[in-house]
């Protein structure tokens, strides 16, 4: 079924001149612009269809379910997070040095592999079929990479990048609105991931070819943002003591923001449940839409930055705002002042306005300000290998005794420890940085 798709793609290293002919040498004809949202667009769809096979099963309500006293659900969060935390530590080499022809081949495979999970999840009894979020988990870490691969170093990577990190946004609301149709409509909790991944691998087939016909850079596109190249350990090892001191403190940083993410977006259903909306299946949609927008709009206006020092200072202003709504929006919902909705929106545009500029947009402008070849993948991934595990640790803390507040009080709680320390490791980093870009 996959041949003919296949023996389509542009999977030759060859010259542009030697393939003049590939199905997408007419999309480096389109304005920059009318570039940018055809890339972004295909990329947006390929993420976005990658959250169906990996975000439904949170909607699910396993009941009273318990493995050595440790809420079920809370276990296969943990279980598909290790996964992905471990592909992620994988990823730090692979990303950074796989070649473009595999792109598109590792792509397929690893969904492959993670709708086999899922059917493995329904067929597997509990709690044994906990293992299978596992590999659903370590076979989806490094579609991120592989996605972000075909459009960073590029002149409008500030557009394509807000509109792929959007898709995570939105995408995780809308795959677990048609999860929670499925419920309703009698599938069962344990066969409705797989379903939902079904329904959505047709999109993520369509926009792959899409992102795959791209053209290569353009002679501007790595005079402006250097040239992107896979990474051998040396030139890795050369980019992080470069900047180890500033990267480790935006490393904690991301840790903190993965972990809140993760918890708000993985038990999103309970906290609706704890505010009466938890039967209201389009509720998870319509309320990350605004979001989506808002840090849509936000990311792609640093692309009005053509000096990268500048767009740099610009990621930072904008993560410390995004921090500031988050942990304002909490006092104020724990004043009373905003109901569980408004509250919801506003920690999500603070909270991802803090965190996406990590998931591209602030590591492709430090590589191009640094002015060496290598790729953002890199930087990337060693954050990501990192910040899994802070959403693992966040679930055990979750899970002591003491601890076990309210799914609506913890996330409040967490957010505004998350706000105050995260700012402050913010400016730490920034100081470290623009001192470093002057030197």
């Amino acid at each position: 079924m996959l041949q003919p798709l296949l023996s389509t793609l542009p999977l030759s290293t060859a010259p542009a001149a030697e393939r003049r002919h590939a199905p997408g040498q007419w999309l480096a004809q389109l304005p920059p612009i009318a570039f940018g949202l055809y890339a972004g667009l295909m990329a947006f769809g390929v993420y976005f269809a990658m959250y169906a096979f990996r975000k439904p099963f949170t909607v699910g309500d396993f009941g009273a379910l318990t493995i050595w006293g440790v809420d079920y659900k809370i276990v296969l969060v943990i279980a598909q997070v290790v996964g992905y935390a471990l592909s992620k530590m994988i990823g730090v080499k692979i990303i950074a040095e796989l070649p473009a022809h595999r792109r598109v081949l590792g792509i397929l495979a690893q969904i492959g592999l993670a709708e086999l999970a899922l059917v493995g999840f329904a067929l597997f009894p509990a709690p044994w079929n906990a293992a299978c979020l596992f590999v659903n988990g370590l076979a989806l870490g490094m579609i991120w990479g592989m996605v972000f691969a075909f459009v960073e170093g590029r002149r409008q990577s500030e557009l394509i990048t807000a509109i792929l990190c959007a898709s995570f946004i939105l995408s995780s609301g809308v795959v677990k609105s048609v999860g929670e149709g499925l419920l309703l409509r009698g599938i069962s909790a344990f066969w409705m991931p797989a379903l939902t991944g079904a329904i959505f691998a047709p999109v993520l087939l369509a926009c792959l070819y899409g992102l795959a016909i791209l053209p290569a850079p353009t002679a501007q596109d790595i005079a402006e943002r250097v040239e992107r190249t896979p990474m051998d350990a040396a030139a890795r090892a050369r980019l992080w003591q470069r900047y180890a001191l500033g990267l480790s403190g935006l490393i904690l940083l991301y840790i903190m923001l993965t972990a809140l993410r993760d918890f708000r977006d993985n038990f999103s259903a309970e906290i609706w449940r704890e505010a009466g909306l938890g039967r209201q299946a389009d509720i998870f949609a319509w309320t990350e839409l605004p979001v989506s927008l808002a840090v849509l709009g936000a990311l792609a206006a640093l692309m009005g930055f053509r000096d990268n020092r500048r767009a740099l200072t610009a990621n930072f202003m904008l993560m410390g705002f995004g921090l500031a709504l988050a942990g304002g929006s909490s006092l104020g919902f724990a004043a009373h002042l905003l109901g569980p909705v408004a509250w919801m929106i506003l920690l999500g545009a603070g909270l991802y306005l803090a965190y996406t500029p990590f998931n591209g947009i602030l590591f492709d402008r430090l590589v191009a300000t640094g002015g060496t070849p290598g790729n953002a993948g890199f930087l990337i991934y060693v954050a990501d290998a990192f910040g899994y595990g802070g959403t693992v640790a966040l679930l055990l803390l979750r899970n002591l005794p003491r601890l076990q507040l309210g799914w609506t009080h913890f996330l409040m709680t967490v957010s505004l420890i998350t706000s105050a320390l995260g700012m402050a490791l913010l400016v730490a980093a920034w100081f470290y940085f623009d001192r470093r870009m002057t030197a």
